[in-house]
This record gives structure tokens, C-alpha cells and sequence, in this order.
């Protein structure tokens, strides 16, 4: 178990949630420049290459789901980048677990004099059978739900629960090497970065990444909301009681099971949400200065949520299997949710991206 999940069983504050088309074939406008779409280098394998690009970031105006932390959209610039065609798999993360003999940290034994730094002061030790290794599950049995804000009702606390075995012990992966990996705290992201000499995406590298060739456009594959169950693995029916699977798939799904966004990246809407590697700062798009645009933005400088004040949190991008337009419609490009950096969950993964200094 690791601190964020005990942060939520004692004080019951997390929340998980939940175009124009490029005319240009060979080169596109970057501060009245042409810049050449070309990668510099060969793409390596499993990659895209996202060309240099000027976009607007946040929530487009049309957004009826848009919500006030992803507001005021503003003018961003970043610099080429190649990033993962897919999530990191179960079978990708083994190999860094079998090379390296990496412990993630939703297995490690809990430290409670290092947790409680991070919780109110005077909060009292819980038994030491909740300070057990685990991490939290949706909760597939939730039949009915008296408040929305009470999230509580579909989430479940499983000691056991791993990126191995992600419903707890009985459970494995066999068979699933090829579905996203998850239960990864950031740590464990960051970690499976240095070994494979990758990092994670900056919050508008992965937007850049999620709008494609396309720009204005609220969805990844463009504006029109009647083709989300074709193109991303969310929730269908009543949320959280009852799932239709309209979609073919009722929880999470294996890598490219839905068609790539316009750029050949999958799944960057749905299935599981993505780390990204700024602070979430409920605030930080008011402070912009939208007088130009951004060069390659990195984020908040310091974390803040009202909700969570003793959490250092991160953005999480995507939307997962969970999302649906009555609850929080996550799988929008500007959706932005913040999650605890020693927390995972069962819907909860990471891709990676590679500059190509990196790689020189």
C-alpha cells in the first residue's frame, strides 16, 4: 500500500477519474518559418515522430465538458519529439523488472514515518494491516450509488493488488502481455525511463502528440463525439453500475485495439490514463501569459490541490476505461486530472517520449 491510497482511507479525498487538417505534407508553420516534418533521424522502433508545432493547448471554446482547470486555452510551442505508438505494456515492463530487478512501489513495505509527512498533522497511525503492500481497484460489484461525490463506492482498497497481479492475489497477467501495464506509481514510470533512455512527456508534448495533424479539435481523432465508442475504450451505460461494453471491451483493453489517431498513435483517448511529468497545479493556467505563445512549457513550478494540500501531485492525461460523459468525459485532449506521485491504480499506465539529443 503506499501513501496515497492510505491518504485516502483515512481521509476520504482522492478523486480518480475519472482542424483543421495539416495541408502541408512536408513542412508546416512555425512562427511565419517552415520547418521541416521530416524526423532528423531514424524513428525508432514502435515511435512516432510529432513534428515541431505551434497548437492551442487547453479547452477549446466549443467544449461543453471543459471544465475550469483547463481553462483559458493558450498558445504553446514545442520542439519535435518521438513518442511511444502505444502505452508501455506488460511485457515492455517485465523486461525492465527482469533486467534490473526493479521493485515498484506498490510491492515495497509501507514507511510510516515517511508517509505521514505527507498527511495532516496529528493523523493517527492506522493498523499495521492496512500499511500492507497493495493498490486500488475499480470496484465491479458497486450496484448502486447515492452520491457521485462520494468516491468511496467504486473504489476498493486491495491489499496484494500489482502491476502482476492487478486484482490482488488470485490474479496474473498471463495471457495479457500485450495490455497496458498498471499499478505504476510515478516512480516506477521514471524509473523504467532511465533504463530505456526514454522520459515522460511534458503535459503539451502530449497534447501536440493526441491532436495529430489535426488543431483545433476536442478529440483526438476530431470534433465528433458519436465516434467515441469506435475509437476509444471508455464506459457505456449507467456509471459506475452498469456497463454495456458497447465498445467490445468492459474494462481495460490490449494496446491497439482502436484505429491510431491521425498521426499513428493509439489509445491516447480511454483505456488508461497516462502520467505526464508536470506538477498539476489546479491554478497554473491562469498565471499564463497568453500575450505569446509558450516555448516548450514544462509545467506548473510547484504543485497545488485544494483537495489534496499535503500531496505533491502530477497531470495525468487520457482518460481511462472508466470515463463517460455523465461523470467526467476525461477523454477529452484537454481533460487534466491530478494524481498522487506514489499511487497507482488498475487504470492508471504511462507511454514515453525521446528527444533526438537523446538519442544522438
Amino acid at each position: 500500500m503506499n501513501k496515497k491510497n492510505i491518504f485516502i482511507l483515512l481521509l476520504a479525498s482522492f478523486l480518480i477519474s475519472c482542424q483543421n487538417t495539416n495541408e502541408h505534407k512536408n513542412k508546416q508553420i512555425k512562427n511565419s518559418e517552415l520547418v521541416d516534418l521530416t524526423p532528423p533521424m531514424p524513428t525508432p522502433e514502435g515511435m512516432a515522430w510529432v513534428p515541431a508545432k505551434k497548437f492551442t493547448q487547453g479547452a477549446l471554446p466549443a467544449d461543453e465538458f471543459a471544465i475550469d482547470h483547463e481553462k483559458p486555452a493558450h498558445e504553446v510551442y514545442v520542439d519535435g519529439f518521438f513518442i511511444d505508438i502505444h502505452e508501455v505494456t506488460n511485457k515492455q515492463f517485465k523486461k525492465f523488472v527482469e533486467e534490473t530487478g526493479y521493485i515498484t512501489v506498490a510491492e515495497r513495505p509501507i514507511d510510516w514515518e515517511e508517509m505521514k509527512k505527507q498527511l495532516p498533522p496529528g493523523t493517527p497511525k492506522p493498523a499495521d494491516s492496512m500499511l500492507a503492500p497493495g493498490s486500488l481497484i475499480f470496484n465491479k460489484k458497486v450496484e448502486e450509488v447515492q452520491n457521485m461525490n462520494n468516491y468511496y463506492q467504486w473504489w476498493e482498497w486491495k491489499k496484494g493488488a500489482n502491476w502482476k497481479q492487478p486484482y490482488g492475489p488470485g490474479s496474473n497477467i498471463d495471457g495479457k502481455d500485450n495490455y497496458p501495464v498498471v499499478h505504476i506509481a510515478f516512480e516506477d514510470a521514471q524509473a523504467y525511463c532511465r533504463w530505456a533512455n526514454r522520459r515522460l512527456p511534458t503535459e503539451s508534448e502530449w497534447e501536440a502528440a493526441a491532436k495529430g495533424t489535426l488543431t483545433m479539435c476536442t478529440y483526438t481523432w476530431g470534433n465528433d463525439d458519436n465516434k467515441i465508442n469506435a475509437m476509444a475504450n471508455t464506459w457505456q451505460g449507467i456509471f459506475p453500475t452498469k456497463n454495456e461494453s458497447e465498445d467490445g471491451f468492459k474494462y481495460i483493453s490490449p494496446v491497439k485495439s482502436y484505429p491510431p489517431n491521425s498521426a499513428g498513435i493509439y489509445d491516447m483517448a480511454g483505456n488508461v490514463w497516462e502520467w505526464t511529468s508536470d506538477w498539476y497545479n489546479r491554478d497554473y493556467y491562469k498565471t499564463i501569459n497568453t500575450s505569446s505563445p509558450l516555448s516548450n512549457p514544462s509545467g506548473a513550478d510547484e504543485y497545488f490541490d485544494p483537495d489534496r494540500p499535503y500531496e505533491p501531485v502530477k497531470v495525468i492525461k487520457g482518460g481511462s476505461f472508466l470515463c463517460h460523459a455523465s461523470y467526467c468525459a476525461s477523454y477529452r485532449i484537454s481533460a487534466r486530472m491530478p494524481s498522487s506521485i506514489d499511487t497507482g491504480s488498475d487504470h492508471l499506465g504511462f507511454r514515453t517520449v525521446a528527444t533526438p539529443d537523446m538519442l544522438k
